[in-house]
């Protein structure tokens, strides 16, 4: 929110450096972000003086070019070449002098240099008012007045308003502060805390008056649910067309562009003083009526963008006797506007129920100044006394006459908050205590009533603009924000409650896996809970959630699957020449069947490209799906979850894939992703992905206490055997047979070399397998090792039909 300094000074006495006035803003809550200059006039007319034109003479080389010397002042003339048709003996002018930089209207910036023109040297430039910024005329060069006198800076002349801006980082929850009177209500707490007097200065109305009541509208509120208050007001025999300059500067000086004196003051009175208003062309109405309800199925409205949007029947639309012409709080229609044409205005100032307008601004994707403060709740007693001010505006500006009396539908009161402050509760969570009268001295400051007063606290009136107060603890917000939370004394001594896991908390599971897969080189990615609808079709289950008002089509859906904002994130990559690329996830996907929705959260892990940098030291060996199996079980065994089958897996996503089930449950999925899903993100490289149920991996994990045992001090010894077996006995049959063997030496198995070739009988092949042998309370003797060996060896050669090679 940008807020002017000087517009603020309209509603409060100031006299305070503008840094200091951000500091007692963020000191409220009202964060200052940055403070920016500000001009009236860009580049504020700086090197540009008044001169006289002395004489005036035909340019001897060109037809349309006159010579002209101009007094600038201390005895000093210039001769400069210039174009306009209207430049004469006499003339005060606009000169830009040599090395002035000058800002058009047109946003064009240029710097004067000396120069020579058709052989005759210029010293300078006389300015057209649209080539400094004053205004869009471009016939002729600026005369201005005879009181003007040579030398003179013209930013004096035209008395040029400095300013300074601040962008406020406004909470949502702020409403009452969206105005440049709300934020000056706030700064005069701030100043009556620091004991400087402060007094809020309330823009009059004594000018309205009613002139005559020739132009009445029959105004009908259908739906008082949605429009709790309504005003409206017509004027009549305005002259539509430029605002003055002061009201134009107040507009662009917070980045709004002025349009018109009747729209431009409907803005000014918005960020004046925080109240949304629309003016229609009263001529354009209908049947001369304004009938607040909602919107009929399959109506349609031209809104003031010029696109023609269809209303949904929860939309509250204003309407004429025949078609809705403004979706209210919203966004107006075309063809009710204010034009060039317009002569009489029917001004609407209304109180909006803030999730109707929420709603129909998202519906569709509407983002206005209205809908932003009607969305978070603007003040319902400051209704008619807005629509008074813009009236009264209008008719100075506009030189139009207030043409009806005031209507204002207003039968379900919003109601000021009744709450009780207790002093116990407001010591005990600020922290220490506050004398009770500074208490009732901010409160009063925040216009916050003290009703009766007791030993143990206050009745309080909250204000219905602070739609954000309605609690004890909100109350005793609003006191620590304007005493102060730098005064709040930090404690010497800090209590801190250990707490007693019975588990190992989910969230210390998630780190020491995500290490894990760190320290083998891949990177976290966080992506969006939301998906577009384009993905319906590549979705394996119909079981997703649509938002009923998303932002766009692109964002519509709740994720059902972890894999499309992965594979977003690929394409991503992929296209800035990131080849290598290993992502993880830790997420949640959202799923609806029938009345029940479900949260399941997963890790969701994607692989493509090489396995390792290519450089000379590492082979340039592709991700494949054993590298892929390979990081799900090492996952598994990290968290001791030992206990799974192995299936094939038979999905849409996957090309070929595997799924691990535990009981009845399936622990992750993986395999390569399907060619169809890859094709439609443009991705030309194999992906491989593994999604794992994070909620019933964490079910599965052993809580047990963990057992450990001494690190043997004696020798490990190894022993090799080259063993002809049959084609079809696997290695886990040997293994078994080792595990069978019930002899505690025994530490470990490793299979080393498999060959099937020549010199081998057909149907046999040659598995080299080594055992390593271990005592924890002895060396072992080669007698004892040879013992060992001997058993196995007997043990192959019995079950396995094995041979020693």
């Amino acid at each position: 929110m940008k807020i002017s300094y000087n517009w603020i000074k309209e509603f409060i006495n100031l006299d305070l450096e503008p840094e200091k006035v951000s500091t007692i803003l963020t000191n409220l809550g009202l964060e200052v972000e940055a403070i920016n200059e500000h001009s009236s006039v860009k580049g504020g007319l700086e090197g540009l003086i008044v001169g006289k034109v002395i004489k005036c003479e035909k340019h001897p080389n060109a037809d349309r070019l006159k010579i002209t010397y101009v007094d600038v002042g201390d005895n000093e003339v210039l001769k400069i070449i210039c174009g306009a048709p209207n430049v004469d003996i006499g003339q005060k002018v606009a000169v830009a002098t040599i090395g002035t930089t000058l800002y058009s209207t047109n946003g064009e910036k240029w710097k004067i240099k000396k120069s020579k023109i058709r052989g005759e040297q210029s010293n300078g430039m006389l300015c057209a008012e649209d080539e400094i910024g004053l205004g869009k005329n471009n016939e002729g060069i600026l005369v201005l007045e005879e009181k003007a006198k040579p030398g003179d800076l013209l930013k004096n002349y035209f008395d040029i308003e400095n300013d300074f801006i601040f962008e406020i980082g406004l909470t949502p929850n702020r409403a009452d502060a969206m105005s440049h009177f709300g934020t000056a209500r706030d700064l005069k707490a701030g100043l009556i805390q620091m004991g400087i007097s402060a007094e809020l200065i309330e823009p009059s109305i004594s000018g309205f008056h009613i002139s005559n009541r020739s132009l009445n509208f029959n105004i009908d509120v259908k739906n008082k649910t949605k429009a709790p208050r309504y005003c409206g007001i017509t004027i009549s025999d305005v002259i539509v067309s430029d605002s003055p300059f002061w009201l134009k500067n107040r507009l662009k000086s917070i980045d709004v562009k002025p349009i018109n004196n009747i729209v431009d003051i409907t803005n000014y009175v918005l960020h004046s003083i925080g109240q949304p208003l629309h003016a229609f062309d009263a001529d354009k109405i209908k049947g001369k009526k304004i009938i607040v309800r909602n919107a009929n199925k399959g109506e349609k409205i031209i809104t003031l963008d010029g696109v023609e949007r269809e209303l949904h029947f929860e939309d509250l639309v204003i309407c004429d006797s025949n078609e809705p012409m403004c979706i209210a709080g919203t966004l107006g229609g075309l063809n009710s506007s204010v034009s060039e044409s317009t002569v009489n205005v029917f001004l609407e100032s209304a109180y909006f129920d803030p999730v109707s307008v929420r709603k129909s601004s998202k519906r569709h994707g509407i983002n206005s100044d209205a809908s932003f403060r009607f969305e978070r709740g603007v003040d319902p007693n400051l209704t008619e006394y807005a629509l008074k001010y813009a009236a009264m505006l209008i008719s100075e500006i506009a030189h139009g006459k207030i043409s009806s009396d005031t209507f204002d539908e207003y039968q379900i009161k919003i109601n000021d908050k009744q709450v009780f402050l207790s002093y116990k509760n407001t010591n005990s969570l600020i922290g220490e205590e506050i004398p009770k009268e500074d208490i009732k001295r901010i409160l009063s400051s925040l216009e916050i009533k003290v009703n009766n007063i007791t030993e143990a606290g206050l009745g309080l009136t909250i204000p219905a603009y602070r739609n954000d107060v309605t609690r004890e603890v909100d109350v005793i917000e609003e006191i620590l924000r304007v005493y102060g939370y730098n005064k709040v004394a930090l404690k010497n001594k800090l209590n801190y409650s250990v707490p007693n896991l019975s588990k190992v908390s989910n969230h210390k599971i998630e780190n020491i896996v995500a290490n894990q897969l760190v320290n083998h080189g891949f990177y976290e990615i966080m992506t969006n809970s939301l998906i577009s609808e384009k993905y319906l079709a590549l979705l394996e289950k119909n079981d997703f959630i649509k938002l009923f008002n998303p932002l766009s089509s692109d964002l519509s859906l709740l994720k059902n699957s972890m894999l499309f904002t992965g594979l977003e994130s690929i394409e991503y990559n992929l296209n800035r020449q990131q080849n290598r690329l290993k992502f993880f996830e830790f997420g949640k996907t959202y799923h609806q069947n029938l009345d029940e929705r479900r949260e399941i959260k997963h890790l969701a892990i994607f692989l493509t490209g090489k396995i390792n940098p290519v450089n000379w030291k590492n082979s340039e060996e592709n991700i494949d799906f054993f590298y892929t199996k390979g990081i799900v079980s090492s996952i598994l065994r990290k968290l001791n979850i030992i206990k799974y089958q192995e299936s094939n897996l038979i999905s849409k996503i996957f090309e070929y894939g595997q799924s691990l089930i535990s009981g009845n449950k399936t622990i992750a999925e993986y395999g390569l992703v399907s060619k169809e899903i890859i094709n439609t993100f443009s991705i030309d490289q194999d992906v491989f992905y593994i999604n794992i149920n994070w909620d019933y991996t964490i079910e599965l994990i052993d809580n047990r206490n963990i057992k450990h045992k001494q690190i043997s001090k004696f020798p490990e010894v190894k022993r090799d055997f080259s063993l002809l077996i049959n084609d079809d006995v696997s290695f886990d049959s040997i293994s078994k047979i080792v595990k069978n063997t019930d002899h505690k030496c025994l530490k470990e198995i490793n299979l080393f070399d498999v060959y099937k070739g020549k010199k081998l009988p057909n149907g046999k092949k040659s598995y080299a397998i080594s055992f390593t042998l271990q005592d924890n309370n002895k060396t072992l003797t080669e007698k004892e090792i040879d013992k060992i060996m001997s058993k196995l060896r007997n043990s192959f050669e019995k079950d396995l039909g094995a041979e020693l090679r």
